[in-house]
């Protein structure tokens, strides 16, 4: 197998979630830091336009959005497992929620004025209007929920959070499945980014002695890389053969057609590519890029769109 890349910086909350994967299913890897915003013209090239953190590569193989990548990592290491059979489809939902719902409410109450001044503690003025604008542009300019609506929202899932931890390590047993390390990673930056704010923890001890659990389990053995050399390894390499079924028509959109996929809601920058796979969770681009090569860049069903590209 092809080293692991991960490109990522430290502050991303959803490259926590998979880093923190990485080191409980004792898988090395590479790291890859790309920029806080754009542009990452490293990143690009590997990716075609998707921009959001972090990215995995294998190889020529580049897997967008966090629930793909944990999907691909299961399957590079089945033990330990991520999805116990007994709560595979539940963690699965609550990793959604906590996703698309828990996540963009921490952050709303993360980024009031007292989280800012320590996320920023060292950034000249115009770097903090930079990301500002930056993040409004992901978002195709939808308003972001205020703090103090935010902090009660955030009360109430932290709450909803301790109750399935009554009695258990973890939100489904005994050892972590894919629910609690989507969980963490917004409270993770409350904790680790925002502390002056981490006092919404307070009601709810058992979160904070799971949060400890879940810190504990570290990123496991990693090294440094440069975008540039993975942006090389991509070059020097070929896609994986594709395996298993690869066309699940919803579509009406043959393989081999030129196509555009984009995120449903947050981070619309579109990849464009031949469509080479379809299946059940996930599509599958060839690309090629004068710096990359070949790559075959892949993403999942859930969260993205696919439509013809323009003739």
């Amino acid at each position: 197998m092809s080293d692991l890349i991960l490109h990522h910086y430290p502050n991303s909350p959803f490259a926590e979630k998979v880093r923190l994967i990485l080191g409980y299913k004792q898988l090395p890897w590479k790291s890859v830091f790309i920029p806080m915003i754009m542009p990452k013209p490293d990143l690009t090239a590997l990716t075609g336009g998707y921009r959001k953190t972090p990215v995995l590569q294998i190889g020529s193989d580049i897997y967008c959005d966090t629930a793909l990548i944990c999907d691909v990592l299961e399957q590079l290491a089945p033990a330990p497992t991520i999805y116990p059979d007994a709560a595979k489809g539940a963690a699965s939902i609550v990793a959604q929620w906590a996703d698309s719902a828990l996540f963009p409410v921490a952050m709303a109450y993360n980024f009031q004025p007292a989280g800012v001044a320590q996320v920023f503690a060292n950034t000249p003025p115009e770097g903090v209007q930079a990301f500002v604008a930056d993040r409004t542009a992901m978002r195709g300019g939808a308003p972001r929920m205020s703090s103090t609506d935010a902090a009660a929202t955030y009360k109430s899932y932290l709450r909803r959070l301790a109750n399935m931890l009554q009695g258990q390590d973890f939100l489904f047993g005994a050892q972590p499945s894919l629910a609690d390390f989507a969980a963490y990673h917004p409270l993770w930056f409350t904790q680790e980014r925002t502390p002056a704010l981490a006092t919404i923890f307070d009601d709810t001890p058992d979160i904070k002695a799971w949060m400890a659990r879940m810190h504990a389990i570290g990123h496991g053995r990693h090294s440094p890389c440069s975008s540039e050399e993975a942006v090389q390894v991509a070059h020097n390499a070929m896609p994986a053969a594709m395996q298993g079924e690869v066309f699940q028509d919803e579509h009406g959109i043959a393989l081999g057609s030129q196509v555009v996929i984009a995120a449903d809601n947050f981070g619309l920058e579109p990849t464009e590519g031949e469509l080479v796979a379809a299946t059940h969770n996930h599509y599958t681009l060839r690309r090629t890029d004068d710096r990359a090569g070949t790559v075959h860049v892949h993403f999942p069903r859930v969260g993205f769109t696919l439509k013809k590209a323009a003739s």
